[in-house]
């Protein structure tokens, strides 16, 4: 399928929405029905399916907390990993989806660690402009985001992130007079 489980979640919240706050009578609800959709992602023959439409029904009347659970379900059964919907983690790697519950049990301590998280703990009060430069282009940030994000540390900084290339982030950091970890 092309549509991802929040989007899909999206829709079922609409469609809950919709439906909880506006109270039509039966016979407009019967009109609306009958009527051609107008929308685009109403359009498909997928409504056509009675499987489809039968889902999309038992969706429809799913409370907020039911779909969230659905939703969850859904990337657990079809093992789909959490994506960062933005922030400072957006711009790093993403890890790779976890293999099956059973072989992480079996070998934990066989595992390196081989993705790391860095944090900005602290840098020189000199190497203040160059270290603001630095992150900015290494995270992409705007001037006065990289600012308000130096000037916060200890500070995240990025996630997920090998070992080589966290290795080479720590070592030009702390050329400039920054003190960065690595998790």
């Amino acid at each position: 399928m092309s549509l991802s489980c929040y989007t899909v979640a999206q829709c079922c919240v609409r469609t809950l929405r919709s439906s909880s706050t506006i109270r039509t009578p039966t016979v407009c609800l019967a009109q609306r029905r009958n009527a051609a959709p107008t929308r685009r992602w109403a359009s498909t023959d997928a409504a056509a399916n009675p499987k489809i439409s039968g889902i999309v029904d038992q969706i429809s009347q799913l409370t907020l907390l039911e779909t969230a659970d659905l939703v969850s379900s859904l990337k657990a059964r079809l093992n789909i990993p959490d994506m960062p919907m933005g922030g400072f983690a957006a711009s790093g790697p993403v890890a790779p989806a976890a293999g099956p519950v059973e072989e992480e049990e079996a070998a934990p301590a066989q595992q390196e660690k081989t993705l790391f998280n860095l944090k900005l703990e602290s840098f020189d009060s000199g190497a203040k402009p160059k270290i603001i430069k630095e992150i900015k282009s290494m995270l992409g940030l705007s001037l006065v985001d990289s600012k308000k994000f130096v000037e916060s540390a200890p500070k995240q900084m990025k996630e997920g992130v090998p070992k080589d290339e966290a290795e080479k982030i720590i070592a030009t950091l702390k050329a400039l007079g920054g003190v960065v970890t690595m998790d």
